[in-house]
């Protein structure tokens, strides 16, 4: 079962572009073009950003991060 865990109360700018891009629909490299840096910073940035978020996967730290309205 899922633990009820507080997120922090904000990401960066740029964990929540990143997310905010896979969320959309890019894949890693369009998403990391888009943002005119390397694929290995964009995943960096999401390793980052589902670390603060204490998540597992990119797919539920976009959903607790649309669940406590920080995208």
């Amino acid at each position: 079962l899922r633990q009820e865990i507080t997120p922090p109360e904000q990401l960066s700018t740029a964990q929540v572009e990143a997310l905010r891009l896979i969320a959309n629909g890019y894949r890693h490299a369009d998403a990391a073009a888009r943002l005119a840096i390397s694929e290995s910073a964009l995943k960096a940035r999401l390793r980052t950003a589902r670390e603060r978020l204490l998540c597992r996967t990119t797919a539920e730290a976009i959903q607790r991060a649309a669940e406590n309205k920080l995208l």
